[in-house]
């Protein structure tokens, strides 16, 4: 009786064991140590690429890289949205940025926040963040006499209309136009 009682305890102990691991789903984006490592990486990464934009004084330039012409009130050769979709932006953002994440089957976004607390400005958009994404955030002081920095375009901030409706003037009635926060989000596809 003991040795029957034995055997169908076992058998019973196997049977829950091999149900949990069948209901269990272990997937390449489950939460481990080592996705943690690599959001770690990929945060640093965002990181180093704004530092690196903004000491060479390529974030601002590409915040203001507005085109303002009469038939093109976006970003320059952004096609036919605002923003960038598949590739980067033509200037040297969009060169540092492209070195840090091009080929690694991984998403970047780029927003930019501005200082009012209203909507963010997309700069690089490429869909919505998964869960396991991660942000890194600088701030820009944007001066109204500063220049947009598109080919062509010989317009400060303050004076182009379409930029305000990107990114909105601040009224306190100095000299800067807006402090804007731009963040860069990273995640696998």
């Amino acid at each position: 009786m003991y040795t029957l009682e034995a055997v169908i305890t076992a058998v019973l102990l196997v049977s829950s064991l091999v149900f949990a691991l069948q209901v269990t789903a272990v997937t390449p984006l489950s939460a481990s140590t080592s996705n943690q490592h690599i959001e770690n990486q990929q945060r640093a990464s965002a990181s180093g690429v704004l530092t690196a934009a903004q000491e060479a004084g390529a974030l601002k330039d590409a915040v203001l890289y507005w085109n303002d012409s009469d038939s093109a009130e976006r970003y320059h050769d952004a096609g036919q949205r605002e923003y960038y979709t598949s590739d980067y932006p033509p200037n040297e953002f969009g060169n540092i940025t492209e070195r840090a994440f091009a080929g690694r089957g991984l998403a970047v976004n780029v927003l930019v926040y501005p200082g009012d607390g209203t909507d963010a400005t997309r700069l690089v958009y490429r869909g919505e963040p998964s869960d396991n994404a991660v942000s890194a955030s600088r701030t820009v002081t944007i001066y109204d006499d500063d220049d947009l920095t598109a080919p062509g375009t010989t317009t400060t901030a303050a004076d182009a209309d379409s930029f305000d409706e990107a990114v909105p003037e601040d009224s306190s009635g100095n000299s800067v136009y807006n402090v804007v926060r731009v963040e860069v989000t990273v995640w696998r596809m």
